[in-house]
């Protein structure tokens, strides 16, 4: 990434921001960082991403970007739930796919809610009914949860494994998925979305999913 914002001809001498280099001491993921809107950041506390990093770089943003709230949503720390977009990703301007598993019971899980405090300080609202964060956060009457296998506890821990949860929005409702997760792509296909399966016996071995082979570096204003 340094090597192609430095030398690239589209992004070289383009004056871009660095909102997070590597010279830190605290440590923060791509697959736990997901765009929900134009002013709004979800980040996963993970096994990779901490606390410390996901303020680190809500200073960066409030300071000198559109930017104005940062969501940061405890998962598990563990190998199977490595990074938020393994477990919940956006894929339409009012849908999103959740494994169950990171849901407590009521459906509830750890979220702060970030934005600009006094003299650079940041304000922090801690909350732990997802759907509502989510509703208030990007000003939606409602929103379309939709739970990896089906709810189902074996087939949800099945295709989370496969990465079920793990799908990559190409444009709003239409996904990239992989095939053999076909209970979780089956019910997307009933939620209205326009699902596209790929080849997965191989590429599911290695762990990650089509959203963690993407890396997107531009993107068309919705």
């Amino acid at each position: 990434m340094e090597t192609i914002i430095k030398y690239h001809r589209r992004f070289a001498n383009r004056a871009l921001n660095i909102w997070r280099g590597r010279d830190r001491n605290t440590s923060l993921e791509g697959g736990d960082e997901l765009v929900l809107s134009d002013h709004v950041l979800a980040i996963g506390v993970s096994q990779r991403t901490s606390a410390d990093a996901i303020e680190d770089i809500a200073r960066n943003l409030f300071a000198k970007s559109h930017f104005d709230k940062v969501i940061a949503i405890k998962i598990p720390h563990n190998h199977a739930m490595m990074h938020l977009d393994t477990v919940f990703t956006m894929i339409n301007t009012d849908q999103f796919t959740v494994h169950p598993g990171i849901l407590g019971e009521g459906g509830h899980i750890d979220t702060w809610t970030i934005t600009p405090g006094k003299d650079g300080q940041l304000s922090l609202d801690h909350q732990t009914d997802l759907k509502k964060v989510l509703k208030d956060a990007l000003n939606l009457d409602d929103l379309d949860l939709i739970p990896t296998g089906n709810g189902d506890p074996i087939i949800a821990g099945r295709e989370q494994w496969n990465d079920g949860s793990n799908t990559l929005a190409i444009a709003p409702g239409v996904v990239v998925t992989y095939n053999r997760n076909y209970v979780s792509n089956e019910l997307l296909r009933k939620h209205g979305l326009k699902v596209i399966d790929v080849l997965s016996s191989e590429l599911s071995r290695g762990r990650g999913g089509p959203r963690c082979m993407s890396m997107p570096l531009v993107r068309e204003d919705l």
